[in-house]
């Protein structure tokens, strides 16, 4: 059984008017002297935002306890500061001037990607499975290429920006898509092809570091771990899991197959990805391998039937069908916020941020 891990970040907002607040560092004093929280609690690009990778899972009941334990610590941590933490792969209102956590790779980041940087308010779900060796992580990354969109689709949850429904439901995968090295990878022969094509990208415009090739799959630098960072950061921990969960089952399935499946084209995996960002769920994906539209339904239902035996073997598969059905009766994390923005405005969006971060 394939070890998983996940990233969720989280963003520090204004109770009342979601506005970003550049209140991280209390948060972060509250959870490590107060709720007695690890230090792998990490302070992100902005003042406004915070991570936390969980510990290395097996088993889906552990990585969700995770999960919801230390969400509500976070919560309450929020709240004895006066602000609330919400999973949101977009803040549904940004600030100017952008604030940054003061560090010089900060600062460079900005310095090099300009307006482009002032505008980095996400939050990603980064999803790591392990690997035996890196030649077994650049055969997953190649199987799971294909299948990118329709993480993206699932996990999508960042449908609001500057205080706006812009008509997509993963608008952080469009907005990301400025940034130097983004979106889907090449395919590469192996391990030696991936770092010596990743090597020639440093230094070049802004990617500065091999920690800025951001693409939706890479090669952990730290850890023996694919690392797929797709998805948004989603409103419940449940929804979270169940993300991992199917990229962990393609990891495995993609290392079990003798041969893999003719890959779509690059430019057909982009607008794919594209459409899923536009989307969600609600209407069509490109099918990964037949690379004709196909209800959306069908696409997800031929994603489980692709990692059936994976999800078997991991005793995954009646957890993961029962979440499957949950997200297609009720929606998306973008699905969920619209409705929210759209029935009563902030406040509404407020009270559902608040509440799916830890319901009791």
């Amino acid at each position: 059984m394939a070890t998983f891990g996940m990233e969720e970040e989280y963003a520090i907002l204004d109770p009342m008017t979601l506005a970003p607040r550049d209140e991280a560092p209390a948060v972060y004093r509250a959870l490590r002297v107060e709720r007695g929280e690890s230090r792998n609690i990490q302070r992100e690009f902005l003042l406004s935002q915070l991570e936390r990778p969980t510990p290395v899972c097996e088993t889906a009941e552990a990585a969700l306890a995770d999960l919801i334990g230390f969400r509500r610590r976070l919560r309450d941590a929020a709240t004895s500061v006066g602000v609330i933490a919400a999973s949101t792969g977009t803040y549904p209102l940004v600030a100017n001037p952008i604030v940054l956590t003061d560090k010089s790779r900060y600062h460079r980041v900005l310095d090099e990607y300009r307006h482009v940087a002032k505008e980095y308010f996400y939050g990603g779900l980064h999803v790591h499975v392990g690997i035996d060796d890196r030649e077994s992580g650049v055969r997953a990354m190649n199987a799971l290429r294909v299948w990118m969109p329709v993480i993206a689709a699932l996990a999508a949850n960042s449908p609001l920006w500057k205080g706006e429904d812009t008509g997509f439901s993963s608008y952080r995968i469009i907005q990301l898509q400025r940034w130097a090295t983004r979106g889907t990878p090449p395919a590469f022969v192996d391990a030696d092809d991936y770092d010596r094509r990743s090597a020639r990208i440093v230094g070049v415009g802004g990617t500065f570091d091999d920690a800025l090739i951001a693409w939706n799959i890479r090669l952990s630098r730290k850890f023996p771990t694919i690392e797929v960072r797709v998805g948004d950061a989603q409103l419940e921990a449940w929804h979270s899991v169940l993300v991992a969960l199917l990229i962990r089952a393609l990891v495995s399935t993609a290392l079990a197959e003798e041969k893999p499946a003719d890959p779509l084209h690059p430019e057909l995996i982009d607008s794919a990805l594209w459409l899923a960002a536009r989307d969600g769920i609600s209407h069509r994906l490109v099918h990964p391998f037949t690379g004709e539209l196909e209800v959306s339904r069908t696409v997800v239902d031929a994603l489980l039937q692709h990692t059936a035996a994976a999800l078997a073997a991991e005793g995954d598969a009646e957890r993961v069908t029962e979440w499957i059905d949950r997200l297609f009766a009720e929606g998306t994390g973008a699905d969920r916020q619209r409705a929210a923005y759209s029935a009563g405005g902030l406040p509404a969006l407020a009270a559902l941020m608040r509440g799916a971060l830890a319901p009791e």
